[in-house]
């Protein structure tokens, strides 16, 4: 099995404009040959939903979603083509699953690209001397740091996070089936998410 290193994944990103993690799966799935991902990529549909995203989204809904116990809440807006796929049942309940997601864990951005750089440059920073207060070889160290920054987007950004619904399956897969489905470029504009307590 070969090793499937963050410059890997980063290449398929570029070739395709898949996310990570889907980039990632492609590489195990095809043992790190490019040529394979990009095509189990294209049989898997997801390339396909990719190209529908440079299509113009300039309609969609803000949905809402309120803990239980009243003390979270979350805004989100969801954007799409068109006022008639807007206003479907399936639109509105991805929607809803999206907007309970961030309820639950309170992603920092949308996508990694929109993470501040700030940010990622004291995780690598942490990572970095992490890893060599733990003796780690000086060959070692960057892709370790690179894998911790990997992990780190997919944990804090909501597009690459888990699903709570679904085991095993990223959110940004969710809003690819979604576009499958419903024919349209689908976004993710924006959050917000309030908690009593928090500034």
């Amino acid at each position: 099995m070969a090793e499937i290193t963050a410059n890997m994944v980063k290449e398929l990103r570029e070739r395709t404009g898949v996310g990570m993690m889907d980039c990632r799966k492609a590489l195990s799935q095809t043992d790190g040959d490019m040529d394979a991902a990009i095509k189990y990529l294209r049989e898997k549909g997801i390339t396909k939903a990719e190209a529908k995203a440079i299509r113009e989204t300039k309609e969609g809904i803000i949905c809402s979603y309120i803990h239980f116990n009243g003390k979270i809440g979350v805004l989100v807006e969801l954007n799409c083509e068109s006022d008639f796929v807007a206003r479907t049942d399936d639109f509105k309940a991805l929607g809803e699953e999206l907007a309970m997601q961030i309820a639950a864990t309170n992603p920092i951005a949308v996508s990694a690209d929109q993470i501040d750089p700030d940010i990622l440059a004291r995780e690598r920073e942490i990572a970095h001397n992490k890893a060599l207060n733990d003796g780690k070889k000086a060959e070692f160290i960057e892709r370790i740091v690179e894998g911790h920054i990997a992990k780190y987007c997919a944990e804090h950004t909501l597009l690459e996070q888990e699903s709570i619904s679904y085991d095993k399956r990223a959110v940004k897969s969710l809003i690819t089936d979604a576009i499958a489905k419903m024919g349209e470029n689908i976004q993710v504009a924006r959050f917000i998410r309030f908690s009593i307590g928090e500034a």
